[in-house]
């Protein structure tokens, strides 16, 4: 990351400043940690960084005027929402009676039942299948 002032670290000092006004805090040692190395925190981080260092008195205002410039340059990131559930598969109103009066001719047709189940499922009929049906009823209807 190229600074403009390279001997001027502001997040570093508002680390350190907060580390000495709450020398027990976990989370400020963790991000002082991870500053060091890695040289950066995320926005949450600075964000966590910065409600601690508001509470700290013997912190310039500037500085934290400049943190709570650091949040607000450093981008949002979300999570896109799941895609919505749109029934995409349509019933195919032909091929639902054709099923159904094979269906009453011979109720016990196995691979008509699985394809009626399938359709009631609203699940992808396959054309090999609408093919099938188209044929069980030409041959069981005469």
């Amino acid at each position: 990351m190229n600074k403009i002032k390279p001997g001027l670290d502001i997040v570093l000092d508002v680390l350190k400043a907060s580390l000495a006004a709450y020398p027990t805090s976990q989370f400020i040692e963790s991000l002082l940690f991870q500053y060091q190395e890695r040289g950066s925190l995320s926005k949450k981080q600075l964000e966590g960084l910065y409600q601690k260092a508001c509470n700290v008195t013997s912190l310039p205002p500037g500085k934290l005027a400049t943190l709570e410039a650091i949040i607000l340059k450093k981008p949002n990131r979300f999570k896109s929402p799941p895609p919505s559930a749109v029934n995409l598969i349509e019933k195919d109103e032909l091929l639902e009676s054709r099923i159904n009066e094979i269906l009453l001719k011979y109720p016990q047709h196995k691979r008509v039942l699985f394809i009626q189940t399938k359709l009631k499922n609203n699940e992808a009929i396959a054309t090999l299948e609408k093919s099938e049906i188209e044929r069980f009823h030409k041959l069981l209807m005469k």
